[in-house]
């Protein structure tokens, strides 16, 4: 097992999570990622990343809101 961290830029760390950089920031500024700085430079651990997107999984039948049945559908 190697302690080897593997090190993204913003810019890959966004980009592996499908939003946009501005939002990573946020998502820094607001705790739910942990980040970085090395003088000028911030970079995320591939794992936290990793583990925030399995953080987010959506468990089945979590999302019923999202659809609701229509009153007099006749269904």
């Amino acid at each position: 097992m190697s302690d080897e961290i593997t090190w993204l830029s913003t810019a890959v760390a966004a980009d592996r999570l499908g939003i946009t950089p501005r939002t990573l920031y946020r998502f820094i500024d607001e705790g739910h990622l942990a980040a970085y700085k090395f003088g000028r430079v911030i970079r995320l651990k591939q794992l936290d990343v990793d583990a925030y997107i399995e953080s987010c999984r959506v468990e089945p039948g979590s999302m019923s809101h999202l659809y609701p049945e229509t009153a007099g559908s006749g269904e």
